[in-house]
């Protein structure tokens, strides 16, 4: 059996989320057999993190085995051939058997998008979170930053999230503008579901000028779910990398086209 990784790219408008369901239409299931198409038998994926219905990816990474031995060329543009114009297999190669696209990751990396405009956009509805209230970058970036560190994340997990423990240890985080554009990054080992949309949801607050930004601080530290702010659109947020130990040096993504 060869292993194999890959870089994968989606929009995810229209798709159930990742994770393959019966009878529904998700990017593994779609992804799944273009592959099984190439290899001539049957694939299975794992992949680096689970996305949401209407959540996209910029570096998705994902792993499967097969008996047959292709180049890897013929791997990328046979798979690509049979997959809709909204995914996108960026990079293959091959990796060894220690190799697993969730298990041996490190870190992973989203990206938020805000348009902040009056009215709008037709070009980036399905994109970019549309909010049409004026926000303070600044004041969203100053509160997120007391998310740094490992910490309980209770009052940003979601209800449905399987996750063992609330534990998680934010690396980085920045808010910035560019131009119309607020853009979150945020690094961490892992995300709880529905973590990065939730801590959208309390600095959007923070940005409109609702709440101070120690505010975020607050919410952190009271474990309540309950405590926190609406949960923030999915079209707005992107996987964009996740990071392995130095033997697996993949390409980076490429960067996204609003900014």
């Amino acid at each position: 059996m060869i292993r194999f990784a890959l870089g994968v790219e989606y929009d995810g408008t229209g798709f159930l989320g990742w994770q393959k369901q019966q009878d529904q239409l998700t990017v593994q299931s779609v992804l799944e057999s273009a592959l099984s198409r190439v290899a001539d038998h049957s694939v299975t994926t794992f992949c680096a993190g689970r996305t949401d219905a209407g959540v996209h990816a910029l570096g998705q990474v994902v792993h499967f085995e097969t008996e047959s031995n292709r180049p890897l060329r013929a791997w990328l543009l046979g798979t690509n051939t049979y997959l809709p114009a909204t995914i996108s297999v960026q990079w293959i190669d091959t990796v060894d058997e220690n190799f697993h696209a969730r298990f041996s990751a490190v870190s992973r990396s989203y990206k938020y998008f805000i348009h902040n405009i009056p009215t709008h956009s037709a070009l980036t509805s399905m994109r970019a979170t549309w909010y049409r209230h004026p926000l303070n970058a600044e004041h969203m970036h100053r509160g997120a930053q007391f998310l740094l560190g490992e910490n309980d994340f209770s009052s940003f997990r979601s209800s449905e999230c399987e996750s063992n423990s609330p534990m998680r240890c934010v690396h980085s985080v920045k808010v910035v503008r560019h131009g119309d554009f607020i853009v979150m990054d945020i690094t961490a080992n892992a995300f709880l579901h529905h973590m990065v949309r939730n801590i959208m949801g309390v600095l959007i607050r923070v940005g409109e000028g609702r709440y101070p930004a120690d505010w975020v601080h607050t919410v952190l530290q009271a474990k309540d779910r309950r405590l926190a702010a609406e949960t923030a659109s999915p079209t707005g947020l992107y996987l964009y990398q996740v990071a392995y130990p130095t033997p697996y040096a993949f390409k980076p993504p490429r960067e996204i086209f609003f900014i």
